[in-house]
């Protein structure tokens, strides 16, 4: 079969199933299948599709007709330009998530950010341990995720990207030894904030519901955390949730001594009150 009418079939069968990024989607699976671009596949449209080659594109298709993310059946995701592995145990990185990396190099860069180590807390992939790992070498960072299997993924994206980050499995900061509070740090948190009763897409039902929620308002996690600080308390505190929860974020913070000092689509930073 030729690839054009491949191509073809699969955006309808895609756009079918209400799927807005149908054409997209199966020209980033064709890529993946030959190991070619998007601007040689379009040059090639004759080109015969053998039958393994027809086999896995099709039953890729198939998952994905069922709204499965077209990060879990490549199996990996683009994140602050870096590849990284992910499955049905961690979320899939996401675009807003990049603000955080901006926020906190803006923050480095304006000598803002004094601290030595980074603790990145609910880490998942390990995206943004891994990239700030990469993108600031002389900071010391360490991951943390209730999920092994989280951990597990974390552990490999840092090795294939050669990332120094140090990831221990356990609920919020409760498996990191003492020994991390020492230097003055950062913590990094994009917890579940969904609230329970919020209605999510199809492709999110595929994601961990362990990830996503967070209570009643979203925010039950936050306060966990905001509760459970050591004594030794963290000089900021960036955080993610969705905008009509950062005023409430923004109390939840002031009551365990810190003061909201910027706030960025979904991202707010806090700093220690001294």
């Amino acid at each position: 079969m030729e690839m054009a009418d491949w191509l073809q079939v699969a955006v309808k069968r895609l756009t079918a199933t209400s799927i807005s990024t149908a054409r997209l989607d199966v020209l980033v699976l064709l890529e993946d299948a030959l190991h070619k671009d998007k601007s040689w596949l379009l040059a090639h449209g004759d080109f015969e599709l053998t039958d393994k080659q027809l086999d896995l594109l099709d039953s890729q298709i198939q998952r994905r007709e069922k709204h499965e993310p077209l990060a879990y059946i490549r199996g990996k995701s683009e994140f602050y330009g870096r590849t990284f592995k992910v499955s049905a145990d961690t979320l899939q990185p996401r675009p807003e998530t990049e603000t955080m990396i901006e926020v906190i190099l803006n923050q480095v860069k304006s000598k803002k950010m004094n601290v030595e180590s980074i603790i990145d807390v609910g880490t998942g992939s390990g995206c943004i341990a891994v990239t700030l790992a990469r993108e600031l070498l002389k900071i010391n960072v360490v991951g943390t995720d209730i999920s092994k299997e989280c951990v597990q993924i974390a552990e490999r994206n840092a090795k294939n990207l050669q990332a120094e980050v140090t990831f221990y499995q356990g609920n919020l900061l409760e498996s990191l030894p003492s020994s991390t509070f020492q230097l003055p740090y950062t913590i990094l948190a994009n917890l579940p904030y969904v609230p329970d009763t919020f209605t999510i897409n199809q492709a999110a039902m595929h994601e961990p519901k362990l990830a996503i929620f967070g209570g009643t308002d979203g925010l039950d996690l936050y306060r966990q955390l905001f509760s459970s600080l050591p004594a030794k308390k963290p000089v900021q505190i960036y955080t993610e949730s969705l905008p009509t929860q950062h005023d409430e974020l923004k109390n939840i913070a002031s009551s365990a001594g810190y003061k909201e000092s910027a706030r960025e689509d979904f991202i707010q930073l806090f700093e220690s009150i001294k």
